[in-house]
């Protein structure tokens, strides 16, 4: 879109014209890999006296996955009269929530590239038609976490998926993560703290799940303190067993 002026264009023009293109371009899978207005923060209510407000929920414009649920990158994209690097800040923000070491500033004219892998130049400027391939970013990846290669079967074993579009949430989806991360890499003492009402069953069966289906563990003991929630968990979350 040569010639084309910009500075008039809304940021959901840019993101649609310039930066999904870049990334399509790039060998990213618009199904699997790409994922836009992604949630990371549950609203929070705020009472002051008698009223109740809910706190916006706050939204990434895009992340890139290495396949879904195991997330690489955040793109975060301003209108084309800000500088490039304007979304810098906020995606560094949801890349720690997200756990992810790559993150893209854009204004439509290129790409400022965050890389924690690299700390000898963690920022460079990167033209569009130069946006970083998925098998590029997931090797990255791979060798910052440190994952051998006996570890890749489980690290890259797929989610539960019971076809109805539900995914688990950012906090739920790093706690499952992180948590095959160090059971594939031999450690047998992992403690999660997940508060009441936050899916420590839904948590749970992710993660037994994926080192079951990957026969990373054949064998699986599920302990709770009451018989109805032992049922529950069996009836409910538990049921594709």
């Amino acid at each position: 879109m040569a010639g084309v002026n910009k500075t008039n264009m809304s940021e959901t023009d840019i993101i649609s014209k310039f930066i999904l293109p870049a990334v399509k371009d790039a060998g990213w899978d618009d199904l699997t890999q790409i994922r836009q207005e992604v949630k990371l923060r549950d609203g929070k209510i705020v009472v002051r006296g008698k009223l109740a407000s809910r706190i916006k929920v706050k939204s990434a414009d895009i992340v890139l996955y290495h396949k879904p649920n195991l997330p690489l990158a955040v793109i975060e994209a301003k209108a084309n009269k800000h500088a490039i690097s304007k979304g810098m800040q906020q995606g560094l923000d949801y890349a720690g929530l997200l756990d992810v070491p790559f993150v893209f500033a854009s204004n439509g004219d290129g790409f400022i590239f965050h890389d924690k892998t690299n700390p000898q130049q963690l920022e460079s400027e990167i033209t569009l038609d130069a946006f970083p391939a998925p098998e590029l970013l997931w090797q990255k990846y791979c060798d910052w976490k440190g994952f051998t290669q006996q570890q890749l079967p489980v690290i890259s074993q797929d989610y539960y998926d019971d076809g109805s579009g539900k995914s688990p949430r950012y906090y739920q989806m790093r706690a499952i993560n992180r948590t095959i991360d160090a059971v594939s890499a031999g450690k047998n003492r992992i403690l999660l703290v997940m508060a009441t009402g936050t899916g420590k069953t839904y948590t749970a069966f992710q993660i037994i799940w994926r080192l079951w289906k990957a026969r990373n563990k054949k064998r699986i003991l599920f302990l709770a303190d009451r018989n109805i929630l032992v049922d529950q968990t069996k009836n409910n979350d538990f049921q594709p067993f």
